[in-house]
């Protein structure tokens, strides 16, 4: 069972921003875009509150860059689909185990995003996990 509720079409809606936000990174940084995106639905605070499904999280205004362009949009494949639901499962993996934003810089990871600490770097994306004071419902998650 899963940490969040997804139908059949929600692992492919999953799996193609997995694909989208982070191939190049390989299976471990799609993963890690994925606990980003289920930590949103789970965590209910800062700009995810009301978050209740995965297309809500996905198609929020502003969220993900890449659901402006038609990779996004491509048929996703088995393998992507098998990670999607690894994170509805429960997998995570630091630095995105309680993480809520990411973003890849042309540079260095800033020290802070949206004004929360940086917690790690995978490849070319930094990730973001905000303090308890923030946000202390994404540490009781699962």
């Amino acid at each position: 069972m899963g940490v969040v509720s997804a139908t059949e079409a929600h692992v492919d809606l999953l799996a193609r921003l997995l694909r989208a936000e982070a191939e190049g990174e390989g299976n471990t940084g799609m993963l890690l875009v994925g606990n980003v995106g289920i930590n949103r639905i789970r965590a209910n605070c800062s700009d995810f509150k009301g978050l209740r499904t995965i297309p809500q999280m996905i198609y929020q205004e502003h969220a993900f860059e890449a659901v402006q362009h038609g990779y996004f949009y491509q048929r996703a494949r088995e393998s992507e689909k098998r990670l999607a639901r690894r994170v509805i499962n429960g997998q995570k993996h630091w630095p995105a185990k309680f993480s809520l934003w990411y973003f890849r810089p042309p540079g260095s990871c800033p020290s802070q995003w949206y004004d929360q600490p940086l917690v790690g770097r995978f490849k070319k994306h930094c990730f973001y996990e905000p303090t308890a004071a923030t946000c202390q419902n994404v540490y009781n998650t699962y």
